[in-house]
């Protein structure tokens, strides 16, 4: 199945860069077989309508300031369509993070959009659709009910092979040229890039988020994001900057600024 895409901002180069993006994710075979093709562009929110009008589409990139109606605007109007495509908010600005998880977008990306982060949104974008298309398979017999098949992450270390269960995974932190692995009870050392192991977590189903280019935190775990102070090289010497609380660990991960914005997000839309 080919999902149908509309670009809507009113800057022809972003419009453009997301287009790239797509065609670029697209042609490295994204992971999941999800397919995508970029039904068409526009440049305000009315234009958007108009065209959704003409075709259907199954989810917008979409800009939150345009000239006339705003991206939030016409997301509160597209929620009153019987099947509204999702919506995937791209801005400049991250201060509109939590009315966008208010209105039920699928994810918040920052400008200049990078395209891993493009790359794990329109992946959410195609669960939530597969996820409301009829089920295939209908008359497959259904597991008996306790039978729970847990997604395991299986790890190498230099004398052993390891099983452990996505869901007991709280960080990976690049330390040096190893990864390290925190679950509750134990720290692991790795030779995995975070790169792979977010690759592999995410075909495993795990809901993890890159909170810093050189660390990723279970979304369960996330408990709350705080502006602190942390000492440089003298102790006279200090830098603010965001982190982010594990649970319950009770340890704090540097929160970088391009991912303020998303960890805001899914701080928001986690349940507790």
């Amino acid at each position: 199945m080919t999902m149908q895409l509309l670009i809507v901002d009113d800057e022809p180069l972003a419009r453009l860069r997301l287009r790239t993006l797509v065609a670029d994710l697209q042609a490295s075979a994204m992971p999941g077989g999800a397919a995508w093709a970029v039904a068409g562009e526009a440049a305000s929110a009315d234009e958007a309508l108009r065209l959704m009008g003409r075709q259907s589409v199954h989810a917008l990139l979409l800009d939150i300031h345009m000239p006339g109606r705003s991206g939030l605007q016409l997301a509160q109007a597209l929620r009153a369509m019987p099947e509204p495509p999702a919506v995937v908010f791209v801005t400049a600005h991250d201060e509109h993070a939590l009315k966008a998880f208010e209105l039920d977008a699928v994810d918040y990306l920052t400008k200049p959009v990078r395209r891993e982060r493009l790359a794990e949104a329109l992946q959410r974008v195609a669960d939530r659709v597969h996820r409301t298309l009829p089920a295939a398979g209908a008359d497959a017999a259904p597991l008996p009910a306790g039978d729970v098949v847990q997604a395991v992450l299986v790890i190498h270390q230099r004398d052993r092979l390891l099983r452990l269960p996505v869901a007991e995974l709280l960080y990976f932190r690049a330390d040096q040229k190893q990864v390290l692995l925190r679950t509750a009870d134990a720290s692991y050392l790795i030779d995995d890039s975070l790169t792979e192991l977010e690759d592999r977590l995410a075909a495993l189903g795990g809901a993890f988020i890159r909170v810093h280019r050189n660390a990723l935190v279970a979304l369960s775990a996330m408990r709350e994001l705080e502006l602190r102070q942390e000492a440089m090289t003298s102790k006279a010497d200090t830098s603010e900057g965001w982190a982010v609380r594990v649970a319950p660990l009770d340890e704090w991960l540097s929160v970088s600024r391009r991912q303020v914005a998303a960890v805001k997000f899914a701080l928001a839309g986690t349940p507790s």
